[in-house]
């Protein structure tokens, strides 16, 4: 029985042999069988391959997406947090202008006062504690407490718009300019290196730099030998506030002078019991000391 052949007759572009190539039924549909599963391979790794390409390209797609998100994240905290700060600030100042037109006790003004005893018997009524800052699970509460400080200040605006002489007369600023070396409340006495309560707040600065009135007032008490304070001037303010200012090198005004605030009334000094040029500068409400940090409007 002949044997069935197949045969491929290749035919050059060029001069030459033509080739002849053979192949037994069975062995061509071996070839056929070989060649079409090749191809199928071919295709279905190129389909492959195309998807796997566009699924690379959607991840570094997501992956830069997520980059920027988490930047747009990061931007959006520390606004929140700056936005928080702000809250916080006006909220201070807030407080202590409703102390100025006195909706608010000045004893009651969340501030840190220091700890210890007293060598001169005094002691505050009032347990001064640290105000609670806001965290970021508590920021939906932000847009509540600048509604509540826009309504305050509302009703402080219109207090003042009919009063101004309370503002005027009420201690605002810092009576000169410097740093504060020490504040209000309990301490080591730096010469006795004992507890005792400080009544004012000491603010360092240059010898010979000016000391103002913190507000409108009068001259009630000079005293230039002063055991303690040195060179020290009185001022009563509205009737109920005093401010003390003490250890000035120079006094500039008399007893009785009428005074505006920012009128220069001595100059810095280290006179007294002091080891350092500045000022001691206090504050009083009915003959009773209270924190003059309460009353600066300006921000450290």
């Amino acid at each position: 029985m002949k044997r069935k052949f197949i045969s491929i007759i290749i035919i050059p572009h060029t001069k030459g042999k033509q080739k002849v190539i053979s192949f037994t039924r069975k062995n061509f549909k071996i070839f056929a069988s070989v060649t079409g599963f090749l191809c199928l391979s071919l295709l279905f790794f190129l389909v492959d391959y195309t998807l796997m390409n566009s699924l690379r390209m959607k991840y570094r797609n997501l992956r830069k997406e997520n980059s920027e998100q988490g930047k747009t994240i990061a931007d959006y905290k520390k606004s929140v947090l700056e936005l928080q700060g702000k809250v916080e600030k006006f909220e201070r100042i807030t407080e202590k202008l409703n102390i100025m037109a006195g909706l608010k006790a000045a004893d009651r003004l969340n501030e840190s006062a220091g700890v210890g005893g007293s060598e001169d018997g005094y002691s505050p009524q009032t347990q001064i504690q640290i105000p609670q800052s806001l965290s970021l699970n508590r920021l939906k509460n932000i847009n509540e407490k600048a509604d509540g400080i826009e309504r305050n200040l509302n009703i402080l605006a219109r207090k003042f718009e009919k009063n101004s002489y309370i503002l005027a007369t009420t201690p605002s600023i810092r009576p000169t300019i410097g740093y504060q070396s020490s504040s209000f409340g309990w301490r080591i006495d730096p010469f006795t290196n004992k507890r005792a309560f400080h009544r004012g707040v000491d603010i360092s600065t240059a010898p010979g730099n000016p000391v103002v009135a913190t507000a409108d007032g009068h001259v009630i008490h000079i005293n230039k030998k002063d055991k303690i304070g040195g060179k020290v001037i009185k001022i009563s303010h509205r009737g109920h506030f005093i401010t003390v200012y003490c250890h000035l090198s120079k006094i500039l005004v008399k007893t009785g002078e009428k005074v505006k605030r920012g009128d220069v009334i001595g100059l810095v000094g280290s006179t007294g019991k002091s080891n350092g040029p500045h000022v001691h500068y206090e504050v009083h409400i009915n003959n009773k000391p209270v924190n003059p940090y309460n009353f600066f409007l300006e921000e450290d």
